[in-house]
């Protein structure tokens, strides 16, 4: 005999038990009375008596299934107590979320809005892992992450939080050492900086109006795995930078950095909120989302004068 208890035969005996009725127990349970019944004839054969007397118009308990009839509406009420915890665990806000996030992104715009978050849902924490490099959310075990993109992975569900553009920067104490470039082509005469985290390759892929494409590999004294590294060298007059508009901002509102070729754009990209999947999204990720759509779609860096 199978050791594994028969808990839907029990759940079912008791149910019956309290509708004194098979069609009624079958009703509140929603499922036909022919499972009900052959679940608790497969219970009395289980355990060797018989729980019920019946006849055409009345049911009623054995001693046997008096005796057992307590046992069985317990299991059957912690039964739908677990159940009904593990469903409100599910909706409720509430747990760890593994986060990922790009570093210069992460320090300047992310973890300034965090605290707001934490003030309105006290009982998620935040495991947030700063990386210029792309994790792998599902093999690394991250319930979320954002990402900033052109596209962004196929295999994964993106929410588009905001569009991101790229400019071509220099400090006017280089531009009037060393001139300003009126096209892409003149670049390779200059001092540019790269940035090694690129989806592809080190390069500046820059189009006019007319449709016409200009790919250009920077090159000069210092290339780096994050973009605020390269920075102090744009600042100092040292080099031509390219920078996402979120990390231009700043620099761009002081007069510190210049744009240059106004006339050519680098392809815009967006800040996308990305998580392995959508079915079964946890409460905890749903509200972290939301907050990000309401804090991010309409960025300061976004905010033309």
């Amino acid at each position: 005999m199978n050791k594994f208890p028969d808990f839907e035969g029990l759940a079912m005996f008791a149910k019956v038990a309290e509708e004194r009725s098979f069609v009624r127990a079958a009703q509140t349970l929603g499922v036909s009375v022919p499972t009900v019944s052959r679940a608790v004839s497969r219970l009395e054969q289980r355990l060797g008596a018989r729980l019920f007397n019946r006849t055409s118009r009345q049911l009623a308990l054995t001693d046997f299934g008096l005796r057992l009839v307590e046992s069985a509406a317990r299991i059957y009420a912690e039964a739908e107590m677990a159940e009904d915890t593990a469903r409100e665990l599910a909706t409720r806000p509430k747990g760890l979320i593994r986060l990922a996030a790009p570093m210069d992104f992460g320090t300047r715009w992310l973890a300034p809005i965090l605290p707001d978050f934490f003030e309105l849902f006290p009982e998620i924490s935040i495991d947030l892992h700063m990386s210029d490099a792309v994790v792998d959310i599902v093999g690394d075990g991250f319930d979320a992450a954002l990402r900033i993109a052109v596209l962004p992975d196929s295999s994964l569900v993106a929410r588009r939080l905001a569009p991101v553009d790229r400019f071509i920067l220099a400090a006017p104490a280089y531009l009037k050492q060393y001139g300003v470039p009126e096209h892409p082509r003149e670049l390779t005469a200059h001092h540019c900086l790269g940035y090694a985290y690129r989806a592809r390759q080190d390069v500046w892929r820059l189009r006019n109006s007319e449709g016409k494409e200009e790919v250009i590999s920077p090159s000069g004294s210092l290339r780096a795995t994050n973009s605020q590294a390269l920075v102090p060298m744009a600042l100092r007059g040292l080099g031509i930078i390219e920078l996402p508009e979120f990390l231009a901002h700043d620099y761009l509102v002081d007069g510190q950095l210049t744009p240059i070729l106004p006339d050519w754009t680098l392809p815009t990209g967006a800040l996308y909120f990305v998580t392995p999947s959508a079915r079964s999204r946890p409460a905890k990720v749903e509200v972290l989302a939301d907050f990000m759509m309401a804090r991010l779609s309409n960025p300061v860096w976004r905010r033309r004068n």
